[in-house]
């Protein structure tokens, strides 16, 4: 067999070369060109408020529309219950948004802001929404890192206090409480006739 030419030789690479460009391919590394990688508790957060609260948003501008064309009650919608001993329409959106501002402030370790939770009109709904989706969007994903260590404690200085990493925090309690309330929501409105099907309920993504 006849042997490369030494100038071609010399241009192959090694074996610890393939090895070391397979290495950066399958596991590559926590910056590109500097810029650093937004921590998956970040990334699974935000983002997910900011898609179902703004799906909610039109959800119940759809339903506000509605009752203004056709000269219904309002209140029937906003005090509506899927059961006697829950919370009504209002109440859901209220906590839902309570949760958003809350999972989010905690795991960037700021302090939660304080809402009073006095809204009583469709119209006030739609500027809580409003003011929760500014406050997510405004915090830097930068002050996500390491927050799965961060301690997070629930209730303090109750008989119901409860520690956890942020981990635990955001994956089995934040956000399936979010989702309850956000779902409970749109099951309200559904079980009362407004015309919404899953898709409403997804938002964009």
């Amino acid at each position: 067999m006849t042997a490369s030419p030494p100038q071609y030789r010399a241009a192959l690479p090694d074996n610890a070369s393939i090895r070391q460009g397979i290495r950066s391919t399958a596991f590559p590394s926590r910056s590109h060109q500097g810029t650093p990688m937004t921590s998956p508790m970040y990334t699974n957060s935000v983002p997910v408020f900011k898609q179902l609260l703004t799906a909610m948003k039109t959800i119940l501008a759809t339903t506000a529309a509605d009752v203004a064309a056709k000269s219904m009650n309002a209140d029937a919608f906003l005090q509506a219950r899927l059961y006697p001993d829950m919370f009504p329409l209002a109440k859901q959106v209220q906590i839902a948004a309570d949760f958003a501002r809350g999972i989010t402030a905690r795991l960037a370790g700021i302090d939660v802001p304080a809402f009073e939770g006095t809204e009583t009109s469709f119209a006030d709904l739609d500027a809580l929404l409003t003011k929760t989706l500014a406050f997510i969007d405004g915090v830097d994903a930068a002050k996500f890192d390491g927050s799965e260590a961060r301690e997070v404690v629930l209730r303090p200085g109750t008989p119901k206090e409860k520690k956890l990493s942020g981990q635990a925090y955001l994956s089995n309690y934040g956000l399936p409480q979010f989702f309850f309330h956000v779902t409970t929501t749109y099951a309200i409105l559904r079980h009362n006739g407004v015309a919404i099907g899953k898709k409403d309920y997804m938002g964009a993504y």
